[in-house]
């Protein structure tokens, strides 16, 4: 076994493999870039090696960097978590060649099957059913002439990589151009490969993916199947296993396929085959395609431990240092069922935007039957380079029903700030289609606008929430109790998951208690035990516009978050009309256009494509037409 392995990633799953390391007694050395030094990876590590950069070029993706952090520190393995170096058969080349063991498959299997392209055509030899489309190298005008070919509408992917970055869907020719630039920015930004390729869309399908191990000696084999339909974006949002649109015959199809595709390519370590599954046709056996191999660990990876009840992370490191997998296929049982939320610092009200800042957490967070990897704990901030994942949340039952149950437990507010997706957890398992499972990949932004109806308290309960937590005792609650200011005054802090309020709070005299919350909308009074609440409308929001900047609205277009231009579109004296895209900003490892307001005239550019901005810095002054 090693003595000592480099943890080549960020993040939760940076986390997550220190512990399993620790455990099983290996040295665990995180790589962090500034913007990570002082993180919970950084703090749970038995050492951490400084990067120079924070953004992910000159820090994670820079293979020599952590070569040479490996050396430094004593390490014969790296573990490159994933995304990133994960699927980088170069890296893994690199490694071999600095007499470094790199825990996850050999490079030849990356090629084969890493590689999209590769996979597809890998796959189809195979016997194994694809999605039409075109797989062939070729700049802009080549794709543009096969997309004829291939049929609209139709998808644009990365060819490596993974997590939906690069993928576009055009529905028209007359999209495809600028699909194609905007693809090929951001998986360039993603992978460092701006290759593309083509698949005619499948019409609301499931995704399910069969996890697959293999180590030196021979032995292959599954671990079940996932459902990764309910997703944003094209980016998986909540994962579970078994799925519950799989029968038997289906199952031992795609598990039959999926490691078969593995032995063939000569793969070894953790990975996950990828399908998408269609409707029952007339005779009731559901259409299937082959999609892609992510030949790494998966970010749903929990939910596959908890229904067979084995360490993926420990399985790994074991096969990459020799060791022969301990069980055969026909020991690997199926036990109950496991759904993973993904907790995101996005808000899903504003189209799953990036947020930042701070990190506050719900005091009580574990319980019975919850499972929480976090990469972040209070006090950490949520940094702007990175991929937006902040926490995942497994809960585990002996049925889907039960699971369901234990997922309707799970706080709004599980992480208090910033805005996050933990709402969304309890809002979907107790939604109706999802119970039934009745979801596909398209299934989340058709039913956002019902699910986000459901959310959000009425004043009624932050004002008996209010109540509540003033008459605890100091130190007691969910909420810890209040902090008593003395005078008999508390300040309270109270969150539905999606808005955070601060109260302050005043008991004794004829009126038993009073509480004022911020913004001074709401007031609490208790005469005599009895409870009152009284709050006003809320005024409509204001038109948005940069600080200090006068005019109507829709006179500028600002950044809405913090990042990097990635594209200008416009150029003065141009006329732009509603909904135009005039700047594209990267932020997250993601792209996030920013649009007129309304039709106009550009009056001024302010930003350049690399130039770094605030959130509300200007970008474009406008002049709107009457």
């Amino acid at each position: 076994m090693f003595g000592a392995v480099l943890v080549a990633n960020r993040g939760e799953i940076a986390v997550r493999v220190v512990r399993t390391l620790r455990r099983m007694g290996v040295r665990a050395v995180v790589a962090v870039s500034p913007a990570d030094r002082d993180g919970l990876a950084a703090r749970e590590a038995d050492a951490a090696a400084l990067l120079r950069g924070s953004p992910a070029p000159e820090s994670y993706l820079d293979g020599e960097q952590l070569i040479a952090a490996a050396r430094a520190f004593g390490c014969a393995a790296i573990h490159p978590g994933y995304g990133f170096l994960a699927e980088s058969a170069a890296f893994a080349r690199a490694c071999a060649a600095a007499g470094i063991v790199f825990i996850g498959p050999p490079p030849e299997a990356m090629e084969a099957l890493g590689d999209k392209a590769r996979a597809r055509q890998f796959a189809a030899r195979l016997g194994i059913p694809v999605v039409p489309g075109f797989d062939g190298d070729g700049d802009d005008a080549a794709l543009r002439a096969a997309a004829e070919g291939v049929g609209f509408p139709l998808l644009i992917k990365a060819r490596a990589g993974g997590g939906g970055r690069g993928m576009r869907l055009a529905r028209t020719p007359d999209e495809l151009a600028g699909l194609l630039a905007e693809a090929r920015r951001e998986a360039e930004a993603a992978f460092g490969d701006g290759g593309l390729l083509l698949e005619r869309l499948v019409e609301r399908p499931r995704h399910i993916e069969v996890q697959v191990l293999a180590d030196r000696h021979g032995t292959v084999l599954h671990l079940w199947e996932r459902e990764c339909s309910v997703q944003r974006r094209r980016q998986k949002l909540v994962e579970e296993a078994p799925s519950p649109a799989v029968d038997a015959a289906l199952r031992a199809e795609l598990t039959e396929a999926a490691v078969r595709l593995a032995r063939e390519a000569g793969y070894v370590n953790a990975g996950t085959v990828e399908f998408l599954v269609g409707d029952p046709g007339r005779d009731g056996r559901r259409p299937w395609y082959f999609l892609e191999v992510n030949p790494r660990l998966q970010v749903e990876h929990p939910v596959t431990e908890a229904v067979t009840g084995l360490d993926l992370v420990e399985l790994q490191v074991r096969i990459a240092a020799g060791e022969r997998l301990p069980f055969g296929q026909e020991e690997v049982e199926l036990r109950g069922h496991a759904i993973e939320f993904r907790i995101n610092a996005e808000d899903p009200r504003e189209g799953f935007r990036p947020t930042g800042g701070e990190v506050r957490w719900w005091p009580g967070a574990a319980t019975a039957g919850w499972r929480i990897d976090a990469g972040y704990a209070d006090g950490d901030r949520v940094p702007g380079y990175y991929d937006s994942l902040a926490a995942k949340v497994v809960v585990h039952g002996h049925d889907r029903e039960e699971a369901l149950r234990l997922a309707r437990g799970v706080p709004p507010g599980l992480i208090e700030t910033p805005r996050t997706t933990a709402p969304l957890v309890q809002v979907l398992a107790t939604d109706p289609e999802f119970a039934r499972g009745e979801v596909h990949v398209e299934w989340l932004e058709a039913r956002l606008p019902q699910l986000l109806a459901r959310t959000g308290a009425p004043e009624g309960a932050w004002a008996a929430a209010a109540r509540a937590a003033a008459g605890l005792a100091a130190g007691a609650g969910a909420f810890a109790g209040p902090a008593w200011i003395g005078a008999g005054r508390a300040a309270l802090w109270m969150t539905d998951g999606w808005t955070a309020r601060d109260a302050l709070a005043a008991e004794g005299g004829a009126e038993g208690f009073r509480a004022q919350a911020s913004g001074g909308r709401l007031v609490v009074e208790g005469p005599g035990g009895g409870l009152w609440t009284f709050w006003p409308a809320w005024p409509a929001p204001p038109a948005r516009r940069a600080d200090g900047e006068g005019g109507p609205a829709g006179t500028v277009a600002v950044a809405p978050l913090a990042g990097t231009i990635a594209a200008v579109l416009v150029q003065p004296g141009q006329d732009v009309a509603a909904g135009q895209v005039l700047a594209v900003i990267h932020a997250m490892k993601m792209e996030h256009p920013v649009r007129a307001d309304a039709d106009g005239r550009v009056v001024e550019v302010c930003a350049s494509p690399g130039a770094t901005v605030a959130a509300g810095e200007v970008l474009v002054r406008l002049e709107v037409r009457a």
